[in-house]
């Protein structure tokens, strides 16, 4: 097998990753011609074209196969600085800023518990990038090869990774107290939730037609919606009286309790299950980005429910 050059990789990294090859440039601090350079050798050693020249840059399969070798390089030099410190504490070095280790998380998790479970890894020097989604859609960063691990709502092993359950997100639907009394002082029912907007995170956000639908047995939910592509600026909107949202309930707890936002639906949540998908390597980074989520998630979500 071809031994790749490292520095080639991570060019080839760095222009899928930034979208670009002058923003590569800039990030290697290198020439962009120095870019095209590195892109040329590797494609002409590999044989195939790495990247489609489009608006936007787009991997080709073989391209995808190429960056996930790129990204397995990472991991191993991270393994590599994290033993050499264990070995030689007083050792300064760290990963450079190309070499990031990245994992794909769902918005909401990021927002409630999974920031804090990885705060002694990036305070460690761990150089984390971590990529926001929605929980039905960070698998494909896996899939794609674009990121080493992800918190998904998908329950099923990507093929050569692993995965493991993490628990059960539940989300409620709110609004702010003055809202409610004014709209729907008796609460969130079948017959009063089309005349309400709901705020979502995005057009890929169906929480709240889900909520809806299972909390009334309905088939079928049209919903008015408006969108705010971020959890605490969702819960934001909400508070200034935008409308009610479907939201992590871990996010709300304590607004609810001091009665500024109300639970509109309180015989009703919807429990998200939520799965961590790593790639099925035996590396001492992968085993710390796992344990901390692992734990994490156990003190603060509910278990998966069968």
């Amino acid at each position: 097998m071809s031994t790749f050059d490292p520095d080639a990789l991570e060019c080839l990294a760095a222009i899928i990753e930034e979208g670009g090859f002058e923003r590569a440039a800039q990030r290697l601090s290198i020439t962009q011609s120095a870019v095209s350079q590195r892109l040329r050798a590797l494609e002409a050693q590999v044989g195939t074209v790495l990247i489609v020249r489009s608006r936007p840059l787009k991997p080709t399969q073989a391209g995808q196969l190429m960056l996930k070798h790129a990204k397995m390089m990472r991991l191993l030099r991270a393994d590599l600085e994290r033993d050499l410190r264990e070995l030689a504490p007083s050792s300064t070095g760290g990963g450079r800023e190309e070499e990031r280790i990245s994992v794909a998380i769902n918005a909401d998790s990021i927002a409630t518990w999974a920031l804090p479970a990885l705060n002694p890894l990036a305070q460690g020097g761990l150089p984390i990038e971590i990529i926001a989604d929605d929980q039905e859609f960070t698998h494909e960063w896996l899939r794609e090869g674009q990121v080493l691990g992800c918190v998904t709502s998908l329950g099923q092993a990507l093929r050569g990774c692993r995965m493991e359950p993490l628990g059960t997100m539940d989300y409620v639907a709110v609004a702010s107290a003055a809202y409610a009394a004014e709209h729907c002082p008796k609460g969130l029912n079948a017959h009063n939730f089309h005349r309400m907007p709901f705020v979502a995170f995005n057009r890929k956000d169906h929480l709240q037609h889900e909520f809806v639908a299972r909390a009334f047995g309905l088939s079928r939910v049209m919903l008015k919606q408006l969108f705010v592509p971020s959890s605490e600026g969702q819960i934001r909107a909400v508070r200034a009286g935008w409308g009610a949202s479907v939201v992590p309930e871990l996010g709300v707890r304590e607004l609810i309790a001091s009665g500024e936002l109300v639970n509109l639906a309180p015989r009703h949540r919807l429990g998200v299950a939520l799965y961590w998908h790593c790639w099925n390597l035996s590396s001492d980074v992968l085993e710390a980005l796992t344990t901390a989520l692992r734990e994490a998630a156990g003190h603060s979500l509910q278990p998966v429910r069968a």
